[in-house]
């Protein structure tokens, strides 16, 4: 069998033309096993009695190398000639979805440049990808605390209500009023934390 590629003629035909060789020389030795099988039984028919069917198998299976050999030689010729005249497309003859190649010819350093070009823009995409993938991520964490902020206003709304309802008046400025006397307070427990201490340092003097 010839290991030539053939990739020229396996882009024409759909198959490799050494496949197409190989299916055919199965077919030509499954042929010449069963002709020996239906010799043979000829053969025992019309010499019955006259030679064992042991000699009878041993001369079919010398007959059958015999032929296998002599047909392997013919075949190897027939091969060369099929994939010579026959499996070969000529090296003149472009098909008709490589004539693009013809009008538009590329230079190996040209094309050469064209792969470099399309290795960085599939990097530009793989990094392009990254980043919409992070602002995804950081589109999701805007809505987690977009909804959490939703939740919050509505509490305060719902406080607002209750203090319209008790007659508390406007809840904004009832809150800055209670941070205001919060903070307030705050200052009043530390100034009396601070007299404390004072007075517990005079007790400790004395």
């Amino acid at each position: 069998m010839s290991v030539d590629p053939m990739a020229y003629e396996t882009q024409f035909f759909g198959f490799t033309p050494q496949t197409c060789m190989l299916r055919i020389y199965i077919a030509f030795q499954d042929y010449l096993f069963e002709m020996m099988l239906v010799v043979e039984g000829v053969m025992l028919k019309k010499l019955d009695g006259k030679i064992s069917p042991s000699q009878i198998r041993k001369c079919t299976e010398k007959f059958l190398l015999f032929m296998k050999e002599h047909f392997d030689k013919l075949f190897a010729k027939m091969e060369e000639v099929l994939l010579q005249l026959v499996l070969n497309v000529p090296k003149n003859v472009l098909l008709p979805e490589d004539r693009v190649q013809e009008q538009y010819p590329c230079s190996e350093q040209e094309f050469q440049a064209l792969q470099d070009e399309l290795r960085q823009l599939q990097q530009q995409c793989r990094a392009e990808a990254a980043v919409e993938q992070a602002l995804q991520a950081e589109l999701e964490e805007q809505k987690v605390v977009k909804a959490e902020l939703e939740k919050i206003l509505q509490c305060f709304d719902e406080l607002e209500n209750i203090c319209r309802q008790h007659g508390a008046g406007n809840f904004k400025e009832s809150f800055a009023l209670l941070a205001q006397s919060s903070k307030k307070l705050q200052d009043v427990l530390k100034d009396v934390e601070e007299k404390s201490k004072k007075i517990k340092q005079h007790d400790q003097l004395m």
